[in-house]
């Protein structure tokens, strides 16, 4: 069975257009296992509740923004390796240099395309097929 129909997948985004373009894509390159949560917050519980092996979070959230989303996974032994992509549409030096430091697996910058998604995702994973 081909990597993306196993691998299970947390979206955390505020904006409902922005989960659904990254659902989509991710639909698009045969990843079916998905949830979403419309924040850090939310994400955080759902994550302590149910496991994924990856968490695709956008930066800038109320409640906990995405920096501090991947601070507390890395800071809780039960999440601390699953993987995460941070995205965001300020590519910024520092962020990423920041993110890097919590542990971030890669980045994916707005605006994003399918193919974008994948090779971002398989940077983490390795081959989806």
């Amino acid at each position: 069975m081909p990597l993306a129909k196993q691998l299970q997948v947390l979206v955390v985004d505020d904006t409902t257009v922005s989960r659904a373009l990254i659902c989509n894509s991710l639909t698009e390159i045969g990843v079916v296992n998905q949830r979403i949560a419309k924040d850090g917050e939310e994400g955080f519980k759902s994550v302590l509740a149910r496991p994924v092996h990856m968490i695709i979070s956008d930066l800038n959230m109320p409640k906990m923004n995405g920096l501090q989303l991947l601070h507390a996974v890395r800071s809780n032994k039960q999440t601390a390796k699953v993987g995460f992509i941070l995205v965001s549409g300020r590519n910024d030096k520092a962020i990423i240099e920041q993110g890097r430091k919590l542990g971030l697996n890669n980045f994916l910058a707005k605006p994003f395309d399918t193919a974008g998604i994948r090779k971002c995702l398989e940077g983490v994973v390795g081959k989806l097929t």
